[in-house]
C-alpha cells in the first residue's frame, strides 16, 4: 500500500514538474508577445486583422508548446514538437498569402515582399520538423533496445 503512495506521489511530483515548466516557457513566449504587440501597436491601427491573426498564431503555439511539455517523456512529445513545426509553415503560408502582404490606408497602398523572410522561416521549420521526427525515431529506438527506460 505505501508503494502505491510513493509511485503515486512520485508521478505527481513528476507531473507537477512538468507543469511548473510549461507554465514557465508560456509565460515567456507570452511576455514576447505582450512586448511585441506594444512595439506594433501603430501598426495594428493601419491593419486590424494583423493583431488577430498574431494573437490566433500565438494562442495556438503556446497551446501546442504546454500540451508538448505535458507528454514530455513519452513519444506524443516529438507529435506535439512536429505539429508546432507544421503549424508555423502552414499559418506562415496562410496569413501572408504567399508573401506578398499589401496594405492600402486611405490613398497609400503598400506592398511588402516577405517571401525571403517567410522562406527562411520555413527552413528552420523543417529543420525543427526533421529534428522532431529524428528525436521520436530515436526515443523509440531507445525503448526497444532498453525495455526499463
Amino acid at each position: 500500500m505505501t508503494e502505491n503512495k510513493k509511485g503515486f506521489r512520485n508521478h505527481l511530483r513528476s507531473f507537477s514538474v512538468k507543469a511548473l515548466k510549461a507554465a514557465i516557457k508560456a509565460l515567456i513566449f507570452y511576455g514576447i508577445y505582450f512586448l511585441l504587440s506594444t512595439f506594433l501597436a501603430p501598426v495594428s491601427d493601419m491593419a486590424p486583422s494583423l493583431r488577430q491573426t498574431i494573437e490566433m498564431f500565438m494562442t495556438t503555439y503556446i497551446i501546442l508548446l504546454i500540451i508538448g511539455e505535458l507528454t514530455a517523456g513519452t513519444i506524443f512529445q516529438y507529435f506535439f514538437k512536429a505539429a508546432r513545426a507544421l503549424f508555423v509553415i502552414l499559418y506562415l503560408m496562410l496569413s501572408l498569402n504567399g508573401g506578398m502582404v499589401g496594405i492600402t490606408h486611405e490613398n497609400v497602398h503598400l506592398m511588402v515582399d516577405l517571401r525571403l523572410f517567410m522562406a527562411i522561416v520555413m527552413l528552420l521549420s523543417l529543420l525543427g520538423f526533421a529534428k522532431s521526427i529524428i528525436q521520436g525515431v530515436d526515443f523509440l529506438n531507445c525503448r526497444t533496445e532498453n525495455p526499463q527506460v
